[in-house]
């Protein structure tokens, strides 16, 4: 039996381009895709939120209050990116059970996973988008757009390694010549029983 992968890269390099247009235009994120896809999607929706509550972080005009608002979403965010990455290789791991994929005893494993990959091609996607943006500006200087094309050229080449190297994976992946193996993150910064300053102060307003 031939086993087929469940994902198709092409169709997340789409996926990552028109959502990151659809989503600025829109105002907010939706996910109008279902299974894996609709994985994702939803993946790329917290990397979408993470890099625009960075951008006002960033910002020197902002308040502390907001800025502590802020640093608390973007734990939040971060946490939901990784959960989810997680999520598009659990998926990967049920489809391999599904069509009985089973790897070679001397299957070497990558040190990184295909939801890993996904997540740097959706942050590239990102940075993509706004490089763009500012390769438009009407009022930039020749240095700035010139400086800008060649980091945009260089995003576009990397997306396109990181898509090659992504199907290249998944290949060797389902024809049992790489291992496949959820990378669990654990973080542990929101996890009130394992960040001692969460657990000691919830001690604190106990007592």
């Amino acid at each position: 039996m031939v086993s087929t992968m469940p994902i198709d890269v092409e169709a997340v390099v789409r996926l990552h381009r028109e959502m990151v247009v659809r989503w600025h235009q829109r105002g907010e994120v939706d996910v109008p895709y279902e299974g894996i896809e609709g994985v994702i999607c939803r993946q790329f929706t917290y990397n979408y939120l993470l890099w625009h509550e960075e951008d006002v972080a960033r910002s020197p005009d902002v308040g502390d209050a907001r800025i502590a608002a802020v640093k608390r979403a973007i734990d939040g965010y971060n946490q939901k990116r990784n959960d989810w990455m997680e999520r598009i290789d659990d998926r990967i791991t049920e489809e391999l059970e599904r069509q009985g994929v089973v790897a070679d005893p001397d299957a070497s494993q990558n040190t990184e996973t295909p939801g890993s990959v996904i997540d740097r091609m959706s942050i590239l996607a990102l940075r993509i988008y706004h490089l763009e943006e500012e390769a438009g500006r009407s009022d930039a200087t020749p240095e700035h757009l010139e400086s800008v094309q060649a980091k945009l050229a260089i995003c576009l080449e990397q997306l396109d390694d990181l898509a090659r190297s992504l199907g290249e994976l998944l290949e060797d992946i389902f024809a049992g010549r790489k291992r496949h193996k959820t990378y669990r993150h654990l973080k542990m910064y929101n996890d009130p029983e394992l960040n001692p300053y969460l657990y000691r102060a919830k001690k604190r307003r106990a007592g």
